[in-house]
C-alpha cells in the first residue's frame, strides 16, 4: 500500500495493491497491521457503512462532534465520486480549507479522513456504491452539517444540479459554525 499526504494534515490517500488478471482482481481493502505500519496510526473500526447513489446525488458536509467524532476509511466499490474533506479543527493551519479527490471503483484508491473533518461526496455515476469504516458509532445527537455550497468554502463538487436531502439543504453556514474540535 502506498500512502500519499494531502494539503490537510492527517488526511491521507491510500493506494492498495490490486492484483488483477483475466479472471478479475483481488485487493486487501483493510489490514490493521499494514495500515499501522504504513500510516503510523492505530485505529479501531467499530462500524462499516455503505450507500448507493444515483448520478448527481450530493451528500454532505457531515461530521460527528466529540466525544462521538469519527475517523473514516473511505472507498468506492462501484462507480465514482468527487470526495470532499473540510478541516474543521480550530487552530489548525488549514482550518476552513478543503481537499478534493475523485475516487472510483476502478483505481481502488482509498481516503483516510481523521476526526475533526467535515466530509461529503458527489456521485458522478448512477449506481455508485460508497463504503466506509468508522472509528466510532453513529450518534444522531452528535451529527452536524455544514452547508455544501457555502460561498466561504468555495467547493467545486464537479456536478451541476445536485440532488440533495432536506437535511443537507439546511446545513450551517461556515461563518456561523463554532467548531468543537481541537487541533
Amino acid at each position: 500500500m502506498q500512502v500519499l499526504e494531502t494539503n490537510i494534515d492527517g488526511v491521507l490517500v491510500l493506494e492498495p495493491k490490486v492484483f488483477g488478471d483475466s479472471r478479475g482482481y483481488f485487493l486487501e481493502s483493510f489490514n490493521q497491521l499494514v495500515f499501522k505500519k504504513e500510516t503510523g496510526l492505530e485505529v479501531n473500526f467499530v462500524q462499516d457503512n455503505e450507500s448507493m447513489s444515483a448520478k448527481n446525488v450530493l451528500r454532505g458536509l457531515h461530521f460527528q462532534s466529540p466525544p462521538h467524532d469519527q475517523g473514516k476509511l473511505i472507498r468506492v466499490v462501484q462507480g465514482s465520486v468527487r470526495d470532499i474533506v473540510v478541516d474543521i479543527r480550530k487552530d489548525s493551519a488549514t482550518y476552513g480549507k478543503h481537499f478534493s479527490i475523485e475516487l472510483d471503483g476502478t483505481a481502488k484508491k482509498m481516503l483516510w479522513v481523521p476526526p475533526g473533518m467535515a466530509h461529503g461526496f458527489a456521485s458522478l455515476e448512477d449506481n455508485t456504491i460508497f463504503a466506509y469504516k468508522c472509528t466510532n458509532y453513529y450518534e444522531p445527537s452528535a451529527e452536524g452539517c455544514i452547508m455544501w455550497n457555502d460561498a466561504d468554502l468555495n467547493i467545486d463538487w464537479g456536478i451541476e444540479d445536485p440532488i440533495i436531502s432536506e437535511k443537507d439543504q439546511n446545513g450551517e453556514l461556515f461563518k456561523d459554525f463554532k467548531s468543537p474540535f481541537e487541533f
